[in-house]
């Protein structure tokens, strides 16, 4: 398991390793079993981790819309 005292304030590799290191937060938060200061540091990892995911796919939206030319489509549209 992949734990916030690790990874410290590390930028996460990559989108797929931010979202696994914070579903493992989630999970141990979620326990309820750990000491007052590891549940801090923990919360505040898994917000690094919730910012850096929302920040990539905010990137990603932004590159599709340059694709479509400016207009964002639903993806039922894109497959019809």
């Amino acid at each position: 398991m992949v734990s916030a005292a690790k990874h410290g304030t590390s930028k996460p590799a990559n989108y797929e390793a931010a979202l696994l290191e914070l579903e493992q937060l989630v999970a141990r938060l979620e326990s309820g079993d750990m000491p007052l200061e590891q549940l801090l540091t923990n919360y505040q990892r898994g917000a690094e981790l919730l910012h850096f995911c929302r920040d990539r796919l905010e990137s990603i939206e932004a590159q599709i819309k340059v694709l479509d030319q400016g207009v964002l489509q639903p993806w039922t549209a894109q497959l019809a």
